[in-house]
């Protein structure tokens, strides 16, 4: 657990941060001497070395601007979303066991922090605007939380996919919003695993993501 600081040693942590959030790296130690007087860089080096050794950073010595913080957010209303695989919106694809990447999105926009991005590659989506390598961001939902017509991820037979749901009895209708793909039927107990409910949509212009998932 970090411990407690001295009144000069938290100023300077609250300059790093400050100057972390306004340029995304670090303050030299020169910028860091110079902003509170000290004319040693081996003085300024010696209250990083401080704050290293109460646990509220990581520091690297042989590099000025080689100070890393911890257990401090410095974006606190982004939230970093997993991108988790490919999703068949007319073809099949994959869920990776690793995300391949992570993308930060507004807490305004996502309503869950277990939310995560899936890329959908097809055109079977399209009639709802979903179109080929869109983003689509699922949020995890229990099946008797879904509303007939909603847009869901899921995956069948360890695919994932990206369809509209409705119920029929025992029986699950998965369709696509494209005529020239069949409906999907599935029962309740079926090979199939429902991800979540599609609640937003990203997409890159000007060329198709580089990234191989979601």
């Amino acid at each position: 657990m970090p411990q407690s600081l001295s009144k000069l040693e938290r100023r300077i942590l609250n300059y790093i941060v400050d100057y972390l959030r306004r340029n995304t790296y670090q303050p030299s130690i020169r910028e860091i001497g110079k902003r509170f007087s000290i004319k040693s860089t081996k003085t300024v080096s010696e209250y990083l070395q401080a704050l290293a050794d109460k646990g509220h950073i990581e520091r690297d010595p042989s590099r000025s601007r080689g100070v890393k913080l911890l257990g401090i957010n410095l974006f606190p209303h982004v939230v970093d979303l997993p991108v988790q695989g490919r999703a068949a919106a007319g073809n099949g694809g994959y869920l990776s066991e690793q995300p391949t990447a992570r993308l930060g999105v507004d807490r305004a926009l996502v309503g869950s922090e277990e939310a995560f991005f899936l890329q959908a590659i097809g055109n079977s989506m399209e009639g709802v605007g979903i179109l080929d390598c869109d983003m689509v961001v699922v949020e995890p939902a229990e099946l008797n939380d879904v509303v007939n017509g909603e847009i869901v991820g899921l995956t069948l037979g360890g695919e994932p996919m990206v369809k509209r749901l409705f119920r029929k009895g025992p029986e699950i209708v998965f369709e696509a919003a494209n005529p020239d793909y069949a409906p999907i039927l599935v029962h309740e107990d079926g090979d199939w695993a429902l991800l979540g409910r599609v609640t937003g949509l990203f997409r890159q212009l000007g060329r198709k993501p580089a990234t191989a998932g979601a």
